[in-house]
């Protein structure tokens, strides 16, 4: 079995959370989807609407996701090394370094996902409306 791991808040779940999610699943057969935390949201002075528990439920509930887990407090890399995924994949905007993570995981493939009309589907854009 070929793990893949997502990364997001999902706060506003959209098309574009779902289009990213479809994406990485190509890349294996198991979709680990990785929800960030309330308390890290809110040291990025970044306003939720729902709690980290309510943003899990709604992710495990998505017959596509095959395993939705809640992001670390202190150590945000140790869900990659306690699920050892085959794949990372990044959504197409999320601001993560792709050669540090190249090092510090060299046998996992890293993958940016393409965006799926961002002018649309982005959650910046929707807490506006």
């Amino acid at each position: 079995m070929t793990s893949v791991m997502c990364f997001g808040t999902f706060d506003i779940l959209h098309l574009g959370h779902l289009n990213y999610f479809q994406q990485a699943k190509k890349f294996g057969d198991h979709l680990i989807v990785v929800i960030a935390r309330d308390k890290t949201k809110e040291s990025q002075n970044k306003k939720i609407h729902f709690s980290e528990e309510e943003r899990l439920k709604m992710v495990q509930n998505l017959k596509i996701v095959d395993e939705a887990v809640l992001g670390g407090l202190n150590d945000k890399l140790k869900v990659i090394q306690d699920k050892k995924p085959a794949v990372l994949c990044l959504g197409y905007d999320q601001e993560a370094n792709e050669d540090e993570l190249k090092k510090t995981f060299p046998v996992i493939k890293i993958k940016r996902m393409q965006p799926y009309q961002e002018y649309k589907y982005k959650s910046s854009l929707l807490r506006k409306t």
